[in-house]
């Protein structure tokens, strides 16, 4: 892929990820936002183009899990060495609801009722002089079912567990601790 092929990869996906941001404002009324600047390097750059360009969201789609009585669920992703929220790539027949159930159910296996859209990060991807927009969306569910079950067909996610106090190892720790403040 050449430089020229390069930037028109990034504006493709801006455009995708424009779009995408605004579906999600007009299907849900009201939902946090948040803003985050990434460095990458040029080939993960390259891959997470590829995927905003193809659904906007570079990162996939994540679910934020709570039972009520506050806890979260998060899973531990041993790829990036974190406490995370349940979450994955949209395959191309799926819309991100759909996406975020299928990876919910492989990587914790817990029966949810969805309450809508949690928050939505807007992302700027940069590598050297490319730069790239997108779009990270966590749907909000309450918990019908309370043991984790992993069925993770990458192998990637080593344990499922509830929280009351967010472990410091958690990725996007304080856009959830915000959340939990908003939403209880």
């Amino acid at each position: 892929m050449t430089v020229g092929d390069l930037w028109f990869l990034a504006e493709a996906a801006d455009q995708r990820a424009e779009r995408a941001y605004h579906a999600f404002t007009d299907r849900y009324d009201e939902f946090l936002t948040f803003e985050r600047t990434d460095h990458v390097s040029h080939g993960r750059f390259r891959t997470l183009a590829r995927r905003s360009r193809d659904c906007g969201t570079p990162y996939g789609v994540h679910t934020v899990v709570h039972r009520e009585d506050g806890e979260l669920l998060l899973v531990r992703h041993d790829g990036v060495d974190l406490w995370v929220l349940p979450g994955g790539c949209v395959e191309a027949d799926e819309t991100h609801r759909e996406a975020a159930r299928r990876e919910l159910a492989e990587e914790a296996g817990v029966e949810v009722s969805t309450d809508g859209l949690a928050m939505v990060t807007r992302l700027t991807i940069r590598s050297g002089s490319h730069e790239m927009s997108g779009v990270l969306p966590v749907f909000a569910a309450r918990a019908e079912s309370h043991d984790p079950e992993i069925s993770d067909p990458d192998c990637e996610i080593s344990a499922a567990r509830w929280f009351d106090r967010l472990p410091e190892d958690t990725r996007d720790r304080e856009d959830l601790l915000t959340w939990r403040t908003e939403a209880f």
